[in-house]
Parts: structure tokens; C-alpha cells; sequence
């Protein structure tokens, strides 16, 4: 039997194990401990420590090399308040960067969407289209209400210096209900046409700057018009 084999061979070879494994974690401890934290505390004594030092939370600590040289600075441990205007800093700083990408996002979109003015063009006469039907339909109405109206007040005519029957004037209120609802509609109508032409006007200049090379997000905050129609 060899001796490599043999009961006195296999202690060897566990003692040598042991051994072995035993400098691998006196390497490893070794080379944890060689980080040595070193600061000036506020009364200015040197302080140094394995660890980081507690007295010296509050300014930089400089963590060094088993050769003295600097293996790097472990900054100061924030206040609540620091922290708190840090994270409000980052979450700010956050918003703005998903503000810059959405903005890229859309003005890609937008582009993509309207290739020249024609497009954009037939686009704005879309919106306006139903506008357009309703200010039709209301001022039909309007002109429908007038003619209603006019036999009433022959009516009333013949009413006059005498007592009004009470569904000649039921029917005359009625009218004039109707007639200043429409007329509300009517400005609605107007004003909403006012409002969608502003908006496509924003977006067509914010396109002709992008057709003209503008990067896209760089032209600040995206029009609503250009946002919705992005979007749709």
C-alpha cells in the first residue's frame, strides 16, 4: 500500500488543507483589514479605524491603501433635511428627464404623423368639421325660431292694449328660451373653432421648425395639438 494511501498519507494531505484554507482567510482578513478610514476630527485629532468612523460622520473620510495611498473619499453621511432635499432633487431631476423623453416621444410622433403642411392642413380641416355642422345646425335652428316667432307677435299685435292670452305668452317664452340657447351654442361653437385653430397653428409652427432639422425635444414643451394628436 502506498503511502499516499495509507492512514498516515490522508492525514497529510487534510492537514495540508487545513493549512492551506487557513492562510486563504488569514489572506482574506489581511486584505479586509488593510482599508484603513482616517479623518481629522472637529477638535483636529487624526482618527483612523478598520471601519468607518462615526466622529467623522459629518465630514469626508479617506479610505486608504495598505501603502497609505488613498483608495477613495467616503463623503459626508447626510443630514434628514440634506437627505430629503437630495431625494426631492432626484425625484425633480427624474421628472425632467421623463419630460425631455416624452417631449422626444411626441415630436417624433408628431413628425411621423404630418410628412408637410398638406397633411397637417387636411388634418385641421378634420377638427373643425364638427364645429362647422354644429354652428350649421344651430344657426338653421335660430333661423327656424324666427320664423316661429313671427305669427306670435302678429298675434300680439292684435293683443295689443288688452290682456295677453296665457298660452300666446307660454309661447313666446318658449321662443326666446330656445332662441338665446342657440345663440349660447352658437358662441360655443365659435369660440371652440378659435380654440382648435390657435392650437393647430402652435403645432404647424413647432412642425415647420422640426421639417426645418430641429432636433426632436428640443424645442421646449409640446403644444396640446401636438400633444393629442401625438397621441391619437
Amino acid at each position: 500500500m502506498s503511502e499516499r494511501g495509507s492512514p498516515r498519507g490522508v492525514s497529510q494531505v487534510l492537514l495540508a488543507v487545513r493549512v492551506c484554507g487557513g492562510a486563504v482567510l488569514l489572506a482574506a482578513g489581511t486584505l479586509h483589514a488593510a482599508q484603513i478610514y482616517s479623518c481629522i476630527d472637529g477638535n483636529g485629532k487624526k482618527l483612523t479605524s478598520d471601519r468607518p468612523i462615526l466622529e467623522c460622520n459629518n465630514r469626508d473620510q479617506r479610505v486608504l491603501n495598505p501603502d497609505g495611498s488613498v483608495s477613495r473619499i467616503v463623503p459626508p453621511t447626510p443630514t434628514p433635511d440634506e437627505r430629503a432635499e437630495q431625494e426631492a432633487r432626484e425625484r425633480e431631476e427624474a421628472a425632467q428627464r421623463a419630460a425631455q423623453q416624452d417631449a422626444v416621444r411626441r415630436d417624433r410622433n408628431l413628425m411621423a404623423r404630418y410628412r408637410n403642411e398638406a397633411a397637417h392642413q387636411k388634418a385641421r380641416e378634420a377638427a373643425l368639421d364638427d364645429s362647422r355642422l354644429a354652428l350649421q345646425r344651430s344657426q338653421r335652428r335660430l333661423d327656424d325660431l324666427a320664423a316661429e316667432r313671427k305669427p306670435l307677435l302678429d298675434e300680439v299685435e292684435f293683443y295689443r292694449g288688452r290682456a295677453m292670452p296665457p298660452k300666446l305668452k307660454q309661447h313666446l317664452d318658449a321662443n326666446d328660451t330656445a332662441t338665446e340657447a342657440q345663440r349660447v351654442l352658437i358662441q360655443n361653437q365659435q369660440a371652440e373653432m378659435v380654440r382648435v385653430n390657435a392650437l393647430f397653428d402652435a403645432e404647424l409652427a413647432r412642425l415647420k421648425r422640426l421639417w426645418a432639422g430641429a432636433q426632436p425635444g428640443s424645442l421646449g414643451a409640446v403644444p396640446a395639438a401636438a400633444s393629442k394628436a401625438a397621441s391619437r
